[in-house]
């Protein structure tokens, strides 16, 4: 089990295979069953407050769930301080139980996608996690990731998707952590290249990988 804080509020926890099997789960009991009623979910608060400091007593728990590979699931867990309305109501609100997970879509027919990033360390954070899916292959998903700069954010095209690909849903679930998916339009893609500056061209997540990963 790996923990990540990325920011006051949130944390990111992979959880391999074995973590899985010594907490006697499958995955289709991880995403059939609720949570919180769940050894494995515990544990992940207990380690995450020991690891990083997330303390989530008082806090509304928002849980976001995605399978990376077959031997990872990898959950987003961000936190939410209590309101005024819920201590008018304790009923309304239960430390640690009040959850929503959410199992994500994505369309797998698009040749081309455009993704954007807040902040470049974003898009670092990504690559970083590609880097630990031993399975991914990005030339055999694409060969032309370019990342362009434009108004303050970073913006990755990715053109000529090979849509067979067989992890290219692990792919687009995993980006989505990081950065949000903008509408396809030759327009704005010819707006990215004729106004927006080039930061990587064709190989972004390779160089990024290479250059800004551990």
């Amino acid at each position: 089990m790996k923990i990540e804080k990325l920011t006051e509020n949130k944390i990111r926890i992979i959880v391999n295979h074995q973590d899985l099997k010594d907490n006697h789960i499958d995955l289709h009991t991880l995403m059939t069953k609720t949570l919180e009623n769940q050894s494995l979910f515990f544990e992940m608060l207990s380690k995450a407050e020991q690891e990083v400091g997330f303390y989530t007593d008082g806090c509304r728990l928002l849980i976001e769930a995605f399978s990376s590979t077959d031997d990872n699931f990898v959950f987003t867990i961000t936190k939410y301080e209590k309101t005024e309305s819920d201590l008018s109501d304790e009923k309304t609100f239960s430390p640690r139980k009040k959850l929503t997970v959410k199992r994500k879509s994505v369309n797998l027919k698009s040749t081309n996608a455009i993704y954007c990033f807040e902040e470049f360390e974003n898009f670092c954070n990504f690559c970083q996690f590609l880097n630990h899916i031993q399975q991914f292959e990005s030339k055999k998903m694409s060969k032309d990731f370019s990342l362009y700069w434009y108004q303050n954010k970073y913006y990755l095209i990715i053109s000529n998707i090979n849509i067979t690909y067989p992890n290219l849903k692990n792919f687009y679930s995993a980006i989505s952590e990081f950065g949000k998916s903008i509408h396809f339009s030759n327009s704005f893609q010819n707006k990215l290249l004729e106004y927006g500056k080039v930061i990587m061209r064709k190989n972004a997540i390779t160089t990024g990988i290479k250059y800004f990963c551990n």
